[in-house]
């Protein structure tokens, strides 16, 4: 049974959305109405309508794990080139990303690897367009998000200080702003080229790219993670730790782990092609898939070396 529901979500410098468009700055405060469509934690009732996932019809599955140590973990025909696995890193890996991710569902011909210092390690043909290694950060690095071309990347730090290469366009960052809790992540807006950013109390951020709607002031069970956008950029999904799943826009909701017993912590999540499925990731490399997102193997039950940090197709 579905029900619908509406009401207005407060939102706040951390808990709701800062919009930065060409030219202009705006800060929302006080009431704005939010329109979530579906989140998990093991109940079927959020707002809007459902959606119904299609049979599974992708003919290639491909993803990759990434571990803190810089290991990569591939599945299906996601191929590899190289990892920071066995070799001395000064800072762990927090993230990475495919060279295709956001445009196929096919195995890239590289990735990237990003660590919490700042520094980017490439393989394949994942190119190369700076880094903050070696730079004085007064936070964290804690995501990374390459730009639709791969010809360049976003870096973005726990204060919410933006970092960009290559053809990466600076559309603003949350730097020197008081934020109510930390960032946790960032994704690209396949439409604008602008992004969004997420705190760990869900709430979202963005720049250069339509805000669709916050966790932020909702109390939740456990902090989100992490942040994924749909195929034409009207929508995102947000995770939080104990597997619950938010969607946003036209991001449909098809399933979580909230409410359910985990061995580890959820540390991402990652779209289909179509947008009509994810998969989510533990620290412990186990994958849970959902809509039509097939199952291509995982790590769990595996002993690892580290936890695992990210996933990317």
């Amino acid at each position: 049974m579905i029900k619908l529901l509406k009401r207005n979500v407060a939102l706040s410098i951390a808990g709701g959305a800062l919009v930065i468009g060409s030219g202009a700055s705006l800060i929302f405060t006080g009431a704005f109405s939010a329109t979530p469509t579906f989140f998990g934690y093991g109940s079927p009732y959020g707002y809007g309508t459902t959606a119904t996932p299609p049979a599974p019809t992708q003919s290639t599955v491909s993803y990759r794990l990434f571990g803190s140590d810089g290991g990569v973990f591939t599945f299906g025909n996601a191929g590899f080139y190289g990892s920071m696995g066995g070799k001395m890193l000064n800072k762990p890996v927090v993230g990475g990303a495919d060279t295709l991710s956001t445009t196929t569902n096919a195995a890239g011909n590289g990735y990237w690897l990003a660590a919490s210092d700042g520094g980017v390690f490439t393989f394949g043909n994942a190119g190369f367009y700076g880094s903050m290694g070696g730079q004085m950060l007064n936070k964290p690095i804690v995501g990374f998000a390459p730009t639709q071309d791969g010809k360049g990347y976003w870096l973005v730090a726990s204060d919410g200080g933006v970092f960009s290469f290559g053809d990466a366009a600076f559309h603003g960052s949350l730097g020197g702003v008081s934020l109510n809790k930390p960032i946790v992540g960032m994704v690209s807006d396949p439409a604008t080229g602008g992004y969004w950013l997420v705190a760990s109390d869900g709430g979202v951020f963005s720049f250069d790219a339509p805000f669709m709607g916050s966790m932020g002031g909702t109390k939740l069970n456990n902090p989100v993670v992490g942040i994924a956008a749909t195929p034409d950029g009207k929508g995102y999904w947000l995770v939080a730790s104990d597997g619950g799943v938010f969607t946003f826009g036209d991001a449909g909701y098809f399933g979580s782990m909230g409410g359910k017993t985990l061995n580890a912590p959820v540390k991402g999540i990652l779209p289909t092609s179509d947008g009509m499925g994810y998969w989510l990731v533990g620290s412990d490399g186990g994958i849970f898939s959902f809509g039509d997102a097939p199952y291509a193997g995982s790590e769990g039950g595996t002993k690892l070396n580290s936890p695992v940090v990210g996933i990317a197709d």
